[in-house]
């Protein structure tokens, strides 16, 4: 029996959801990088990065090459970058929105008797 596109998209994006993984993701899209530097750019403990790693590996997101005794991982493809692009355009947006609403929200106080 077949998963539904839209289970798998909802696998997808659980697999997404962690702060740790997103994070890789976002420093991946500069090119390939040693875990040392995965490391020194994200602030957690080296084996918490190892298992966020794992989880982007199973998953296809990230591939992995050994280089002597360096581990290198970059995107598996380009449509990973367009997403973090486009998953920050549209918190831009949506912040924005919540601003609006914000200043709206101090206008009306000031206002009010």
């Amino acid at each position: 029996m077949s998963v539904p596109l839209y289970q798998a998209k909802a696998d997808f994006f659980r697999m997404l959801g962690h702060p740790v993984r997103i994070r890789v993701l976002e420093l991946l899209q500069d090119g390939p990088m040693p875990v040392r530097e995965l490391l020194a750019a994200i602030e957690v403990e080296p084996a918490g990065l190892s298992q966020q790693l794992a989880v982007l590996r199973r998953s296809g997101i990230v591939t992995a090459v050994r280089e002597g005794s360096t581990v290198v991982y970059e995107l598996a493809g380009g449509d990973v970058a367009d997403l973090m692009k486009a998953a920050r355009r549209i918190l831009t947006e949506m912040l924005a929105g919540r601003n609006e609403l914000l200043v709206e929200l101090r206008e009306s106080e000031v206002v009010a008797p």
